[in-house]
């Protein structure tokens, strides 16, 4: 039997009747979600795939919620990596309001490079939804323009298949807090340790007579898995020389590149043995000449390590009257969360010091940062020039955690004492320590199902299930 004649079918006025039904209803009974379109940062070359991606853009929008007796999908799963979500939502969303609303904002990026968006007519798979009522992030896994099909000729609207959102380290900026933070603790997060307030080192000199003079490795020795032991030959008035020994790896085999003295000494009349035992390895000897007549710096007495230091500072000793300059090596290290200079060692204790000279450690590079990071501002190493994503600052401990570490440069890291400054917000400081370590990992909590499960199981039975007697 033919159609109704006296009926319209697939008239424009009938689609805009059936249109603008859909539009009330999703009104009323839809709630308003957060589109957010993706941005292609990076795009692999030859196979064209997606290397790292951004959601800077926010368009609200209403939908109406498919699923209303709850989420579908697998819901919460174990896995080897621990708990997983697995939650899916379906989503329909009026046609007409995302072309006439969204659609014309993503084509007016299509063709910008900086933009990359390929495809601006329709919802995409890959794009964002921040649905409020769960304060959660779906991912559009599969847009459906088809259901219902053809109804007075037309389609109406698109069915969004979303999942939870992964995520793997896109950057997440949309303005809106409530939706950046969603991922704040999640991703491959760095660690800087940063300079807050610097602090310079000061140091005394102590001289003496009957020191060593200086120390000659007649061999480096092999095999040193660790830092050998030197030892002197008691000095007769008690005060012996100590000295470490440096190592160096070379075509793989660990060594001693130096010895560096803590203390010369004080009191030889003749020259002092040197003995190098332990750390692994063999056949290091070393000798030494001694200094009997002029008085040299025999050590440095660190009495204020300063704060700040990312690399070790010149240490400046003062001249002696007639004779030879003393020569000083600063080591820094931790001391809690500040980097200080440890100690200085005697590289070369001069000659010829009538008094004690004054001994002049270089400032730390900076004396103290600048300013508050922002969550999610790009900062950029001055030297390194490596980037990374702010995901919080602590000023107190001044500590800075970062993602994406490596935008838009190749290089991945950081360098010890160089400055780091926010993009947005001009906050500047210097870099005492860089971990790339990511300590936050929450697939790390395979460690604690590890350590229950060595408390539940004895695995040095040789059978499970007990002790047979034949």
């Amino acid at each position: 039997m033919a159609l109704n004649p006296f009926f319209l079918q697939g008239s424009s006025s009938e689609q805009r009747l059936a249109q603008d039904l859909i539009n009330e209803q999703l009104r009323m009974y839809g709630v308003e979600v957060t589109y957010i379109p993706r941005k292609f940062v990076d795009t692999d070359n030859i196979l064209n795939e997606v290397q790292s991606s951004k959601f800077d853009d926010n368009f609200a929008i209403e939908a109406y919620v498919n699923t209303y007796d709850g989420y579908s999908g697998q819901g919460d799963i174990m896995t080897k990596f621990g708990m997983s979500l697995r939650d899916e939502l379906t989503l329909t969303l009026s046609k007409e309001r995302f072309e006439d609303f969204i659609a014309p904002f993503l084509a007016a990026n299509v063709g910008d490079p900086d933009a990359g968006i390929a495809l601006a007519t329709r919802p995409r798979e890959g794009d964002l939804i921040y649905f409020p009522l769960g304060a959660r992030l779906f991912e559009v896994k599969f847009v459906e323009h088809e259901d219902p099909f053809y109804q007075l000729g037309k389609n109406y609207v698109y069915q969004l298949k979303c999942e939870l959102f992964e995520y793997e380290d896109e950057v997440i900026d949309t303005s809106i807090d409530i939706i950046d933070t969603q991922v704040q603790d999640e991703g491959v997060i760095s660690t800087l340790k940063l300079v807050g307030v610097g602090r310079t080192t000061t140091v005394m000199a102590t001289i003496g007579v009957g020191y060593v003079r200086e120390i000659f490795l007649n061999n480096d020795g092999y095999g040193f898995t660790s830092q050998p032991t030197i030892t002197f030959t008691e000095s007769p008035t008690g005060d012996t020389a100590r000295a470490v020994g440096i190592l160096t790896t070379k075509a793989n085999v660990t060594s001693i590149e130096k010895i560096l003295m803590t203390s010369a000494g004080a009191g030889y009349n003749s020259t002092p043995t040197i003995t190098i035992s332990g750390g692994g390895g063999s056949g290091a000897a070393a000798t030494c000449s001694v200094e009997t007549v002029y008085n040299g710096v025999i050590r440095f007495n660190v009495t204020d390590g300063g704060v700040g230091y990312g690399t070790e500072p010149n240490i400046t000793v003062g001249q002696p009257g007639a004779g030879t300059t003393a020569v000083g090596i600063a080591s820094i290290g931790y001391v809690g969360s500040d980097t200080v200079v440890r100690s200085i060692y005697v590289q070369d204790p001069g000659r010829g010091y009538s008094t004690v000279p004054d001994v002049t450690v270089a400032p730390p590079s900076s004396m103290g940062g600048i300013g508050t990071f922002f969550f999610n501002e790009e900062i950029e190493g001055v030297n390194s020039y490596a980037r990374g994503r702010v995901k919080s600052w602590d000023a107190d401990t001044d500590v800075l955690k970062l993602s994406n570490v490596g935008i838009g440069s190749t290089v991945f890291g950081f360098y010890v004492g160089e400055d780091v400054v926010g993009k947005t917000s001009g906050a500047r400081y210097t870099v005492a320590s860089y971990d790339a370590t990511d300590v936050d990992d929450k697939y790390n909590s395979g460690d604690e199902f590890e350590t229950f499960g060595d408390d539940i199981l004895d695995f040095t039975e040789s059978n499970p299930f007990g002790v047979y007697w034949c």
